[in-house]
């Protein structure tokens, strides 16, 4: 979920943290900001211009359907940029990373569109392709035709500069935190709305399907919950048993339709055993394929009644399959287990010849790289592997040959 340290103060997101506390493995952290304003390029292009010469060659952005590899998974990050640019981290991987996240309000204004282009050059020389995040925060009603039309011309514009882009549109709308959230319907219209204008103008684009970890579903007491007797809570209460619980689908009341979403994802998180979150512990086994499947039965309780989102989305639908975002908490000074524990412990789950032999249809992994304040743990986390050289060669040594990575030569945006 995105945090926002402006608004840490108002009950909008204190009510949202008490329901991520109470009710769910945590499965996404946002970025620290509502867009990427602020953040600091000035060193990842001035690698970029040292860079570039007559010999690159020009970019080739590949149209939607091919942005997914035939084998094997993207490889990405979700990277803190102000204290580390792209090139650097580049650097620190030995691979240029084939996604990167960034995050920004919807509809753009013109300040968020100066930093989406900065975003794409820094992208363009020291990555491949950009995961962006769309989080309408003044509700769904500000999808428009005028308003999708203008973000679809903005992207093709970067797909003309040589970046593609996945766009994330509204995540966790099964949640109860944000201004999109349980309106199925009206989601549904905005999501595909936005696509029809994606799909017809920027052809390197295209659009992604990202619910919450459905654990502790339907999240009650949020904000934006739906109210029993509205036609909302009608359209989630897929027992119809006059109640939304658990056995009620986390997922499907909120899918758009095959024709309009091009990708699904789920962000996945180790945060710990049990709640409350802060201790350093080892994930339990199998955790990652349990939770993307709807089998985990574990420490912190037993999710099985959800849907198998892997099976369901990316099987039945047949659809490419992200994981957004993911790494796993220590928190340092906290005691428990060592840092290099738990996170190898993680990403030998995520990197498993395993994961990669059951789930065909898993095409992105995003690592969270960034170290910071997590009001769930009212304190500091540390989820980055490249910050230490022991952590960074044990986590680069174990990265698999199936991950796919950004060109290794810099291009230029087609003449």
């Amino acid at each position: 979920m995105g945090e926002q340290p402006e608004e840490s103060g108002d009950a909008r997101k204190a009510n949202r943290t008490e329901l991520r506390r109470a009710f769910t493995l945590p499965a996404v952290i946002g970025l620290a900001v509502i867009g990427i304003a602020g953040v600091n390029f000035a060193n990842g292009l001035a690698e970029q211009k040292a860079q570039s010469g007559s010999s690159e060659k020009n970019c080739e952005v590949l149209p939607r359907a091919a942005l997914a590899p035939d084998t094997g998974a993207l490889f990405g990050v979700n990277l803190d940029w102000h204290s580390k640019p792209l090139a650097a981290f580049a650097n620190d991987l030995g691979h240029k990373p084939a996604v990167s996240v960034s995050f920004t309000g919807f509809p753009l204004t013109a300040k968020d569109e100066d930093d989406l282009r900065r975003a794409v050059e820094q992208i363009r020389a020291d990555g491949h392709m950009m995961l962006l995040t769309l989080e309408p925060h003044n509700g769904l009603s500000t999808v428009t035709e005028e308003t999708a039309t203008a973000l679809a011309k903005d992207l093709a514009g970067f797909n003309d500069d040589g970046v593609p882009v996945v766009v994330r549109f509204a995540h966790e709308m099964n949640g109860s935190w944000y201004a999109w959230s349980q309106q199925p319907q009206k989601y549904k219209e905005a999501f595909q709305t936005l696509a029809k204008a994606v799909h017809s103008t920027a052809p390197g684009s295209a659009m992604m399907w990202a619910p919450n970890y459905g654990g502790g579903y339907p999240f009650a007491g949020g904000e934006f919950e739906a109210k029993p007797g509205t036609p909302e809570f009608l359209a989630l209460d897929t027992s119809g048993d006059g109640a939304l619980a658990m056995d009620d689908d986390a997922y499907a009341p909120y899918y758009p339709g095959d024709e309009a979403v091009d990708w699904v994802g789920m962000s996945l998180y180790h945060w710990g055993s049990t709640y409350p979150w802060g201790e350093n512990e080892l994930p339990e086994p199998n955790k990652f394929a349990d939770q993307l499947t709807g089998d985990y039965k574990g420490a912190n309780g037993d999710d099985s009644l959800l849907p198998d989102f892997y099976g369901v989305y990316g099987t039945q639908h047949g659809k490419p399959v992200a994981i957004p975002e993911t790494a796993a908490l220590f928190a340092p000074g906290a005691g428990g287990e060592p840092e290099r524990a738990i996170k190898e412990a993680w990403w030998n789950q995520l990197f498993s010849p395993t994961t990669h032999q059951e789930f065909p249809q898993l095409k992105m992994i995003n690592w969270f790289e960034w170290d910071k304040d997590e009001v769930e743990v009212k304190g500091r986390v540390d989820w980055t592997v490249t910050n230490t050289p022991e952590l960074r060669d044990a986590f680069t040594a174990a990265l698999p040959d199936w991950f796919r990575y950004g060109p290794e030569e810099s291009c230029r945006p087609p003449q």
